[in-house]
């Protein structure tokens, strides 16, 4: 048995077609399939049933799978620690992303990764900061860049301050407010709103803030998207609370002040056990100069 034959497997399980798992594994199709056919006569077992449109994991493929992929983990691990004894990092970094990222440069701090680190495999994922910090907290991301409320700091998770924005009113530019110097709570309560989803922690930083002002608004437009949401205050649809290095993506809408608005705070979360050389490598960049914003 050997890992490329796994790591075959384990591509044709995930994508359900030899054809995909050949383009995922850079190799031919037939060379791929005849890998997984050497694999089933070694075990003795066929690990997927094959029809010329479907490709399904066996009962004896459901066994065999999370072994294989804890083998290839296992395997990758040993090169990585192996690279990192003589100083090198390898491996690969999963780094989660919120979508409203500001205090970090995420762009130019890969591109100084990548030039001191070439041989890792860096993934990039955006999420929600409440899921990715669960994914942090179980081995699943390595690093994650979040926005939560004040106040809020996730459990089991190591966590830097990357810097805090007070939000600020996004009105449309007819909006009666949008000449303001600055505005409250109360000034905006009235309108119709577009945020992030219901209980997610972009929308957890307005809900809060209303709710301790005592007042109530209406939230007519859920959206995960920030530049869905600026489009749709642009169109005089709504209005929004967001960070203004967001806002200022769109000339098509005004910004003001609020008093007594929402601040949110971004960190970089990462797990305390066990972090891996690339994680550890990362970390250290960050400590450098010009990280953040």
């Amino acid at each position: 048995m050997e890992l490329r034959q796994l790591r075959y497997a384990v591509a044709v399980a995930d994508t359900r077609s030899f054809t995909r798992a050949a383009a995922q594994c850079f190799v031919a199709q037939s060379a791929l399939s005849q890998q997984v056919k050497n694999l089933e006569r070694e075990l003795g077992v066929a690990l997927f049933a094959r029809t010329s449109r479907r490709v399904e994991l066996t009962p004896a493929g459901h066994a065999f799978l999370p072994a294989a992929r804890q083998c290839l983990e296992a395997a990758e691990r040993a090169a990585t620690d192996a690279a990192a004894a003589v100083g090198e990092v390898r491996g690969r970094l999963a780094v989660g992303i919120i979508p409203t990222v500001v205090a970090l440069d995420l762009p130019a701090v890969l591109q100084h990764f990548r030039e001191h680190h070439p041989q890792v495999r860096v993934s990039l994922r955006v999420g929600s900061s409440d899921a990715m910090a669960r994914e942090v907290a179980a081995g699943e991301l390595d690093v994650a860049l979040l926005g939560l409320r004040e106040g809020v700091r996730p459990r089991g998770v190591e966590l830097r301050e990357l810097g805090r924005q007070a939000l600020v009113a996004v009105l449309p530019p007819d909006h009666a407010l949008a000449g303001r110097q600055r505005v409250h709570l109360h000034d905006l309560a009235g309108d119709v709103f577009a945020d992030f989803p219901a209980d997610s922690s972009g929308r957890a930083q307005s809900d809060h803030a209303f709710a301790a002002a005592g007042l109530e608004r209406e939230v007519a437009y859920e959206v995960s998207s920030p530049d869905l949401m600026l489009g749709l205050v642009g169109q005089g649809l709504a209005v929004a609370l967001l960070a203004e290095q967001i806002a200022a993506r769109s000339p098509a809408v005004r910004t003001v002040p609020v008093a007594d608005g929402p601040v949110r705070v971004e960190y970089l979360a990462w797990s305390g056990f066990n972090p891996s050389p690339a994680t550890r490598a990362f970390l250290a960049l960050l400590d450098g100069p010009a990280a953040t914003r």
